[in-house]
C-alpha cells in the first residue's frame, strides 16, 4: 500500500511538472491579437430552489436509507448543507473567462475538471468512460417518468407541465411521492432525480425538467453526469460573462465546494484524501468559514493571489 501511495504522489509531481514545462513552450492558444468583449463587471444572479423541504427529508431517513442512497448516487446530499454565499460566489464570476474556459486570478489559472468534480460527488456507480449524450430517438418525458417512478401513465400525464419551452414535473407532485411511496429503491431513486432536478441542473425552479429526467435514466447504465454538470456550468458562466448580466443556470453549491476544496487546510487531510472511505464534501461541509466577506474584499483577494 505504502508503495503504490508513493507512486501515486510522485505520479502526480511528473504531470505537474509536465503541464509547466508544456506551458512555457507553447503558451497559450489565443489567437495572436485576440481582444476580450468581455464587460467590466458582471450582474450575476444565483437565484436558488429552496432545498429545506428536500435536507428535511433527507434528515428523517433512517441510516439504512441514506447507505441506500450512497451505494447508488453518491454524496450529493453533502451538498444541501453547502450555504450559498452569493457575495463570494458574484466575485468567482468576475474572473471566469469564456474564451480559456477558467478562472484566471491574477497570475494563477484554476479550472473545475472531471476528476476533482468526479472525486467530490464520490457516485461508485459512474463509469468515467460513459459519458453522457442526448440519443437522437429517445423515450417520452413520460416513459421515463414511468420507468423511474413506477407510477401509471395517467398519473404521470396528469402531472406534467409546460414551462417555457420545455416540459417539468413538480417539486410537490415528486415530494408526495418521496413521502409515501411503498418501495424504498423507487424512494431514493425519486429523491435523487428531485435533487438532481432543484440542485444540480436548477433551470425550472421548483421543477424538474424533461432534460435533466433524461440524464438522470441514463445514470443506471453507469453513465456519469460529471461532463454535463462541468459543461452547464461553463456554459451557464460564459453566457453571464459576454451578456454582462443573467442568471447563473448550474450548480453553484458543487462549483463553491470545488472554489473551497483548494482554499483550505484541515489536519491531516493530506493523508486522508487517499483512503477510499473518505468523503471530501463531509469535510467541506463540517468546515467553519466566514460569511460576512464584502464582495469588493473577495475580489481584492482573488485578483492577488
Amino acid at each position: 500500500m505504502e508503495n503504490g501511495l508513493l507512486d501515486r504522489v510522485e505520479g502526480n509531481a511528473n504531470i505537474h511538472k509536465w503541464f509547466e514545462q508544456t506551458q512555457l513552450e507553447k503558451g497559450d492558444r489565443i489567437a495572436v491579437g485576440y481582444m476580450s468583449e468581455l464587460s467590466g463587471y458582471t450582474r450575476i444572479i444565483v437565484t436558488q430552489n429552496n432545498l429545506q423541504e428536500l435536507k428535511e427529508i433527507w434528515d428523517q431517513w433512517s441510516n439504512e436509507t441514506k447507505q441506500l442512497f450512497y451505494g447508488n448516487y453518491g454524496d450529493l446530499p453533502y451538498l444541501l448543507d453547502v450555504q450559498v454565499d452569493e457575495r463570494l460566489f458574484r466575485a468567482l464570476a468576475q474572473f471566469w473567462n469564456p474564451a480559456y474556459s477558467c478562472f484566471t486570478f491574477g497570475e494563477v489559472d484554476l479550472v473545475p475538471t472531471v476528476e476533482e468534480y468526479t472525486a467530490l460527488l464520490r457516485c461508485p456507480k459512474f463509469q468515467v468512460d460513459r459519458i453522457y449524450y442526448r440519443a437522437a430517438s429517445v423515450p417520452t418525458f413520460w416513459k421515463k417518468l414511468m420507468t423511474i417512478t413506477r407510477m401509471s401513465e395517467q398519473w404521470i400525464t396528469a402531472r406534467i407541465k409546460e414551462k417555457g419551452e420545455c416540459k417539468c414535473i413538480s417539486w410537490d407532485a415528486l415530494k408526495g411521492l418521496i413521502l409515501t411511496h411503498p418501495d424504498e429503491t423507487k424512494k431514493v431513486d425519486v429523491f435523487a432525480l428531485s435533487l438532481y432536478g432543484l440542485l444540480v441542473f436548477p433551470r425550472a425552479l421548483g421543477y424538474v425538467d424533461e432534460a435533466t429526467t433524461d440524464l438522470f435514466h441514463r445514470l443506471s447504465k453507469g453513465v456519469t453526469s460529471v461532463p454535463a454538470i462541468l459543461a452547464e456550468t461553463f456554459r451557464s458562466l460564459g453566457t453571464c460573462r459576454k451578456a454582462g448580466a443573467g442568471r447563473f443556470v448550474g450548480c453553484a453549491q458543487l462549483l463553491l465546494a470545488w472554489f473551497y476544496s483548494h482554499f483550505r487546510l484541515i489536519d491531516r487531510v493530506i493523508c486522508r484524501v487517499f483512503f477510499e472511505d473518505y468523503a471530501p464534501l463531509k469535510d467541506i461541509v463540517a468546515s467553519t468559514r466566514r460569511v460576512d466577506i464584502l464582495e469588493e474584499n473577495w475580489i481584492a483577494l482573488l485578483q492577488n493571489l
